[in-house]
């Protein structure tokens, strides 16, 4: 296993509806200090109440999107991690709401990568998407085509 030095002792939020995601995520994620939510109420409150260094956010179930602009509010960076809501729209959004990545929960093995990226990018004041493009960019051109990125004006560098 990767050292994921990075991450280690990140204060985490988790958020989604389904119990066994955020249990696998707890899992994946052991080297952080990891809080959990099963809905927009309780991931309100708790994004009020602390402070978080990364907040993961589903999409659908929770209603991502209003979290991830308390998120912003609270200068948490954000990642949205979906299964259904998994479009080129909703890559577009995110971006352009102030995600600082989209996975897919197909990756979610891959997750404590994806954070360290994230971190990296804060750290060396570069854009997280490029980073996140270089990993994901067969797997959304499979899912999406190979022109989705010109299709639905996301740039990355």
């Amino acid at each position: 296993m990767a050292e994921y030095n990075l991450l280690r002792g990140k204060k985490i939020l988790i958020v989604d509806d389904e119990p066994d995601v955020l249990d696998t995520l707890e899992q994946l994620l052991a080297m952080c200090e990891v809080k959990r939510a099963t809905n927009f109420e309780e991931a309100r409150s708790l994004l009020e109440k602390h402070i978080f260094d990364i907040a993961i956010l589903d999409i659908m179930g929770v209603n991502g999107y209003g979290l991830l602009d308390i998120a912003n509010e609270k200068g948490i960076i954000a990642v949205m991690l979906t299964a259904h809501a998994l479009t080129p729209e909703n890559v577009a959004r995110s971006k352009t709401q102030g995600a600082w990545s989209f996975i897919p929960k197909e990756k979610i093995a891959e997750i404590a990568s994806f954070l360290e990226d994230v971190l990296e990018a804060k750290e060396k004041g570069r854009n997280p998407w490029s980073r996140w493009l270089d990993r994901l960019a067969d797997y959304f051109d499979k899912k999406f085509g190979p022109d989705w990125q010109k299709k639905h004006g996301i740039t990355v560098r």
